[in-house]
């Protein structure tokens, strides 16, 4: 009987636990060196990144389109990505720092932390960094 009752209990915890929810990547993340802070949110049915600050580059001045080389960073989108598969997203990064978009990936590993991949050659170099939720 004691054995039934406790089976019971450990079947009843395990369905209350329910099914394991989504990482959400909306909010305010600040990049690996602490320099920059990006605010994520929902943009038709994708996760785009705009620029909130920059600490040193405040212009855009590496961007390959000379007319875009004066514009403030801060209010770019910088990360544009779509959903694949659980707490992951794929699609581009742009790189204020050589003015270049890149192939990207996403995944949260923890709701308080993303790993970005920026990847050249179609995947077969990449660079990656560990992003904060800052709020």
């Amino acid at each position: 009987m004691k054995t039934i009752a406790l089976a019971g209990a450990a079947l009843a915890l395990v369905l209350a636990a329910g099914p394991v929810l989504a990482q959400s990547p909306t909010g305010t993340f600040v990049s690996q060196s602490g320099d920059t802070r990006v605010r994520f949110a929902d943009c038709g049915g994708q996760i785009c990144g705009t620029i909130v600050s920059v600490r040193g580059q405040t212009t855009d001045e590496k961007n390959e389109n000379a007319s875009l080389r004066t514009r403030a960073l801060a209010g770019v989108r910088m990360i544009t990505m779509r959903p694949n598969g659980p707490n992951a997203w794929q699609g581009t990064l742009y790189n204020f720092q050589d003015g270049k978009t890149y192939n990207g990936r996403m995944t949260m590993p923890s709701a308080n932390s993303m790993s970005l991949s920026g990847c050249v050659l179609g995947g077969m170099i990449c660079r990656s960094q560990t992003w904060t939720r800052v709020n």
